[in-house]
């Protein structure tokens, strides 16, 4: 960084044609042609090609990405969110920016597009000229209208994506972002209000507030995955330099007014929080730490003269901090909606600003999904209002004709020989219809179509079952404490919720596949002989002994069959009329009038985004065409309950005529057998065709659940992969972090004295860019330290003359291997040069004597480099001038082993920050 200002960096993105997938998709879905639509097609794709490109922070952007953006809100309701084409985008921020996101999503389009918005934003605040009054007002309000966008990406277009955002726009992240352009905006006024010169109570409020934005940032930074470490210390520095210059400005305001120890309260705070943005002086720009530094000076100046005046003068005591009246806030930077974004969606009304839109021509999606809603209402309506209605009105009179033994007593009695008329057209009827392989034709189709729902379905589980199992084993290999993605169960609550509804749909639908086959089982008997040939049915039919029937029972007879002649019609005008609402229905087309519809709602609301609910009452006013025939079943309910009276009542006078007359009985129930089977056989047809369109509507419900679970995997490999490069990525730099403390370089020649200057470099260290949580681990080595002149290394004439370097045995950083043995003459790191044998006491030859080498009584003027070779070997002192011609050739050469040493250091450098790197 090199401002004092952080700016967001562009997303990018690959080329995509959005023309094709809108065109296959306006061709497949809609009843539209997609040539209607051709400068529509190729116009989307020039304004994608201008937004995406716009990657410099120029004035100019602003318009190209909310043309764009526009057009994806408005079109937004005339397509579904996923149309087929894949949107390829890199992340901006965080710590996997070369790693592509892609979704087949108009909505992470659009937020990709808002993002790119509030990034240009704070981009064009560095174009500004920020030390005069008219550059600090636009850059606030460049900074405002990036919040404003962040805000609108958060709470209006990530909820509605219906899938995982990038990580550098959750939540979090994006909290984040929005609190740090209100703080640089109210950073911005600030500065404009110092330099207008404003009170210093009225600036102080303002440092406040700008300290609380900083301090909120620094809060979320710590959270998000998206940020920086090298934002973090940047807000964190920023948060405790405001918060001293807010205390600064309040001690001044408490010198105007003469509260001299409270002043003296406020500097000493104002100094201590400047200490601590210091801390962060490593990790910070030049800035940052002048401005931090140049305060602390001043603060230091104010606070020794506000002591010693109120020491010597006031004598005012001092409160502690506890004590002092916490700062009120002055907010000078709202965040706001920025024009462009409120512009787009006004789009469809009228106001084109940003363009014409697009597609005006084509039915909005909303609309075929409220076509689709009324359809299945009006399904839904029919099917249980009046179909139903209508057949259980059959079900109640067969069950009552069947308990009466009827018409086989009428039969019976009437036609004594042979088989009734009824009958053999019933039997026909059957055959015509296939008889029992026609039912077991059913049976099997049905079983078909259970087996393939049952089969996607279970596909569906085990990608659950699969997820969960990976899930399981990385939480396992990496812990809960790093693995810290939700579990399966709660990232995939909704899915687990359909495995629940779906497997009692099966457990519903087995229970009535098992009824149909008892039906079938109690029936096939009945069912084969009527299906049969007719020889079979005169078989079973016994003849009848009676031929002539009284006068009484005649009459009798007569109003049986009249009533049943009249449950009859009222049986076939229930027919007729499911009949007429079934071909009405399939007549119904709805979509020329809900066009209309949607027509009237955009010209009298302007901008209104057109949603199924709002045909709510479009649509009970098109359903009220269907209230004549719900009167037409309570009508036939009152109907039947009226003949089925009287067929109770002509029967009981039917039996009371015929007592005592057994000779038809057995001819009565044989028949009464074979009417019964007829009615069976109707019903379980009935049954299967429900079955069948219940299994055909589960297949689609389970093919989305599959396909869901399918995303679902995905997805969550994907956060997998993410998370597994986050923890890697992690690791390897706690190791090598490791492996340059324990590989650290040799330090600098002994007699080199490091200075403040040389440990710390003038320009600030940059953060690393790795997890938050391994910077903690990672702690910087100790400096090395002055060696005492009586512990110098000072090597022999006999060894190499450049600074020594470890041997691969040894630890760099760590003294040399003293592995080999020390012979009598020699230096070692740590005591200099010995002479004569180890066992003398300091200060005595081979043999006890007194020596004058480099020991305790060694004159301090000669350094331990400018002994001869034979000094070393015979322990005594050289000529005078062979040590002068000695003391030359070793300076020369230590000038030689400090060049080298410093280029070593150049090609191998250790910072506490990033180990080791090599120039």
């Amino acid at each position: 960084m090199t401002s004092n200002i952080l700016f967001v960096p562009f997303r990018r993105s690959h080329s995509v044609s959005m023309a094709a997938a809108m065109k296959q998709y306006i061709f497949v879905k809609y009843g539209q042609h997609p040539d209607m639509f051709t400068a529509d097609l190729e116009a989307i794709d020039k304004l994608r090609i201008q937004a995406v490109n716009v990657q410099e922070p120029h004035s100019s952007g602003i318009k190209k990405l909310m043309a764009y953006a526009a057009q994806l809100i408005w079109i937004g309701g005339k397509f579904p969110i996923d149309i087929g084409a894949e949107f390829i985008w890199y992340p901006a921020l965080g710590y996997n920016a070369q790693k592509s996101v892609s979704q087949n999503n108009l909505r992470f389009e659009l937020a990709n597009i808002i993002f790119n918005l509030a990034a240009l934003y704070s981009q064009l605040v560095s174009s500004l000229n920020r030390t005069s009054a008219d550059g600090l007002r636009e850059a606030c309000n460049y900074f405002g209208r990036g919040a404003g966008a962040i805000a609108y990406l958060r709470d209006e277009i990530i909820p509605e994506m219906r899938s995982s955002p990038p990580e550098d726009m959750d939540n979090i992240t994006l909290d984040c972002l929005e609190q740090l352009f209100l703080a640089q905006a109210q950073e911005c006024y600030w500065a404009k209000a110092v330099m207008d010169g404003l009170r210093d109570a009225s600036i102080a409020r303002l440092a406040a507030q700008l300290s609380d934005y900083y301090s909120a940032a620094s809060d979320l930074a710590v959270k998000a995955d998206g940020i920086s470490s090298e934002w973090l210390h940047h807000m964190t520095a920023k948060h405790h330099h405001f918060a001293a210059v807010a205390q600064y400005r309040a001690s001044r305001d408490c010198l105007e007014k003469r509260k001299y120890g409270e002043e003296v309260a406020r500097l000493r705070d104002s100094v201590a929080c400047v200490n601590e943005g210091l801390k962060e002086a490593r990790y910070i720009n030049k800035i940052v730490l002048g401005d931090l530094q140049g305060l602390k000076s001043r603060l230091l100046e104010d606070l020794k003269r506000a002591e010693k005046d109120n020491d010597i003068i006031y004598l005012e005591p001092v409160p502690p901090k506890s004590e002092l009246k916490l700062l009120e806030r002055a907010n000078m930077a709202p965040k706001k909606l920025a024009t462009e974004v409120a512009q787009s969606l006004d789009l469809g009304g009228g106001q084109h600003q940003l363009g014409k839109p697009l597609f005006s021509k084509l039915v909005p999606y909303s609309v075929h999904v409220a076509a689709n809603l009324y359809s299945e209402r009006r399904d839904r309506l029919i099917a249980h209002s009046i179909l139903e209605a209508m057949e259980g009105l059959d079900v109640r009179l067969h069950e009552l004709l069947q308990s009466l033994n009827l018409p086989g007593a009428l039969q019976a009695l009437e036609k004594p020989l042979g088989l009734p008329p009824g009958l053999v057209a019933h039997a026909e009827e059957i055959k015509q219809q296939g008889g029992l392989n026609r039912l077991y034709s059913f049976v099997q189709d049905v079983a078909k179509l259970k087996s393939t729902d049952q089969a996607i379905y279970q596909e569906g589980v085990n990608l659950l079952q699969q997820e969960s199992a990976e899930e399981d084993a990385a939480r396992a290999r990496h812990g809960t404490d790093r693995w810290t993605r939700p579990p399966s169960r709660e990232a995939g609550e909704k899915l687990y919720n359909q495995v629940a509804e779906i497997e009692g749909y099966f457990k519903s639908a087995q229970g009535s596949d098992e009824l149909v086959d008892k039906k079938i089982k109690a029936s096939e008997e009945m069912l084969r002989l009527v299906a049969g040939p007719r020889r079979h049915l005169n078989e079973f039919v016994p003849n009848a002994q009676r031929a002539a029937i009284p006068p009484k029972l005649e009459r009798e007879v007569q109003n049986l069959n009249s009533v049943l002649h009249e449950a009859n019609r009222l049986e076939n005008r229930r027919q007729r009329i499911v009949d007429e609402v079934k071909a009405r229905a399939k007549a119904d087309d709805i979509n020329p009038d809900i066009l209309k519809e949607a027509a009237r709602l955009e010209r009298e609301y302007p901008g209104l985004k057109l949603e199924p609910a709002q045909f709510e009452n479009f649509f009970e006013q098109r359903l009220q065409g269907y209230e004549p025939d719900l009167e037409q079943v309570n009508d036939e309910r009152e109907a039947q309950e009226r003949v089925m009276a009287k067929l109770q009542e002509a029967k009981a006078s039917f039996v009371g005529a015929k007592k005592g007359d057994t000779s038809s009985r057995e001819r009565e129930q044989a028949l009464q057998k074979l009417e019964n089977a007829y009615f069976k056989y109707k019903e379980i047809v009935s049954n299967l065709d429900v079955g069948r369109k219940f299994y055909n509507d589960l297949a689609r419900l389970v093919t989305r659940f599959r396909d869901e679970c399918a995303s679902f995997l995905q997805q969550r490999r994907s956060e997998a992969e993410r998370l597994q490069s986050d923890i890697s990525v992690g690791l390897s730099h706690l190791n090598l972090s490791s492996d340059a403390r324990n590989q650290r370089p040799p330090g600098p020649p002994v007699g080199y004295h490091q200075t403040p200057e040389s440990t710390h470099p003038q320009s600030p260290v940059t953060a690393p860019r790795y997890p938050r949580q391994h910077q903690q681990q990672q702690q910087q080595p100790p400096l090395a330290q002055p060696v005492p002149r009586s512990q110098a290394y000072a090597a022999p004439l006999a060894a190499a003359t450049a600074y020594p370097s470890p041997s691969p045995s040894t630890q760099p950083g760590s003294p040399p291997s003293s592995s080999y043995p020390q012979m009598p003459g020699t230096w070692t790191p740590t005591a200099g040069i010995r002479f004569g044998g180890g066992g003398g006491a300091p200060g005595s030859g081979p043999a006890g004597g007194p020596t004058r080498g480099l020991g305790s009584t060694a004159s301090p003027s000669i350094p331990a480099s400018a002994m001869s070779s034979s000094a070393v070997s015979s322990g005594t002192a050289t000529p005078r001038h062979s040590l002068q011609q000695h003391h030359a050739q070793q300076q020369q050469q230590h000038a030689q082993q400090q060049q080298q040493h410093s280029q070593q250091q150049q090609r191998v450098q250790w910072d506490p920050t990033r180990g080791i790197h090599f120039g």
